[in-house]
């Protein structure tokens, strides 16, 4: 491997644009190749080729491409190394982080983040380049990884949503309901989640659960109770707890 690496990035989407454009910024050559490119030849001459397709044509681009000395990998955190077979050389570098533009996904690709690698130390060696950190993840755990990477994301958003609805319900800026939202992130990051949890449910307040279940839409009502129940749980542990 030279002093420069170099990477072709194959999928010119949101990550891999965002990939070539942090990787510029930080001295790794990187060519990103047009939706349209013959990618036989593409592990010649570079040091690796990232496939940054989506999930279910990470195999299909893998097979494609002509043996080479480059190493091949893919940006997904789902996909197991197996849909590489096949390369002498293959691993995954997947940025825990949400890339929803190529701005904002160089920025932060290289914001010292964290990386779920696997395989080839050159998946490594691009994540240091970046500034970044890492973490392996191993076949065996990837589903469990990235379930793990969509409860902390897509999740989260899903509950705020729920708090953006019904603080519009009682006609209350939303952005009094983040800031306590905010404080209590911070407090988990603190102390973590179980130090961290007040409220009714904290307390074992069933009055003041059961009014807030009265007061609530019917179609806000499954999830508060998934939430309030999980949040007994973290509180008392040990008990049994009705949903």
């Amino acid at each position: 491997m030279s002093d420069r690496i170099s990477v072709r990035i194959v999928g010119p989407g949101r990550a891999g644009q965002s990939f070539a454009s942090a990787f510029a910024e930080v001295g790794v050559s990187a060519e990103l190749l047009a939706r349209d490119t013959d990618i036989a030849l593409v592990a010649d001459g570079v040091d690796a080729v990232l496939l940054c397709t989506p999930d279910a044509s990470i195999a299909t681009a893998a097979a494609a491409i002509g043996p080479g000395p480059a190493a091949i990998l893919h940006c997904s955190g789902a996909t197991p190394l197996t849909a590489l077979d096949g390369h002498a050389r293959i691993g995954s570098l997947h940025p825990l982080m949400a890339l929803p533009d190529a701005e904002t996904g160089s920025a932060r690709l290289r914001d010292h983040g964290w990386f779920a690698v696997a395989g080839d130390p050159i998946a490594g060696a691009l994540v240091e380049a970046l500034g970044g950190r890492r973490f392996d993840v191993p076949d065996e755990f990837r589903a469990r990884y990235h379930a793990t990477a969509a409860v902390a994301a897509n999740h989260l958003v899903a509950l705020l949503a729920q708090v953006e609805r019904l603080a519009a319900s009682v006609d209350i800026p939303v952005e009094a309901f983040l800031d306590l939202a905010s404080g209590s992130f911070d407090d988990v990051r603190r102390i973590g989640a179980a130090a961290a949890l007040t409220g009714p449910a904290a307390r074992g307040d069933r009055r003041t659960l059961d009014a807030h279940r009265a007061s609530l839409p019917a179609d806000e009502v499954e999830l508060y109770e998934v939430l309030a129940a999980a949040a007994a749980k973290l509180a008392r542990p040990n008990q049994p707890h009705e949903g």
